[in-house]
């Protein structure tokens, strides 16, 4: 049997949050690689002793890979079985990270907090799987 035959067809917008989520991550790597040459930080110096900006910019990116592991899980997990519901919390939580950075770019670590509602995708995800365990396990 073909994967294709196994997999909803909605699950071609998990495909394409997968693909948006990669442009995430391009842009942020271009940002820090920019800054990197506006504020003269040399490989392998992860951090800036005189220019805050860009441990902003290289933290919105840092965090961002921190994250991003446990979230291709739980949407992947979510999306096996909640295929639409799952491509819709993680497109919430990719565009927050845009919002997350775009705040943090701003030198001012508060305004990080402009990507908030990314929660709403990333605990939607996890509710999901959370779900997904208890049907294969049979308790609902």
């Amino acid at each position: 049997m073909e994967i294709l035959e196994l997999l909803p067809s909605s699950f071609g917008y998990v495909i394409l949050t997968y693909l948006y989520s990669w442009i995430m991550l391009c842009y942020l790597g271009i940002k820090v690689g920019g800054a990197r040459k506006k504020y003269d930080v040399k490989y392998p110096t992860m951090y800036s002793d005189k220019d805050p900006v860009f441990n902003c910019i290289q933290r919105a990116h840092q965090n961002t890979l921190e994250v991003y592991p446990q979230w291709l899980v739980f949407q992947t997990i979510a999306s096996l079985v909640y295929p639409t519901s799952a491509a819709v919390l993680g497109a919430i939580w990719v565009t927050s990270r845009f919002s997350y950075a775009w705040g943090y770019y701003t030198g001012d670590p508060v305004k990080r907090m402009q990507g908030a509602y990314g929660y709403i995708g990333l605990f939607g995800v996890i509710i999901l799987t959370i779900s997904v365990a208890l049907q294969l396990l049979g308790v609902i």
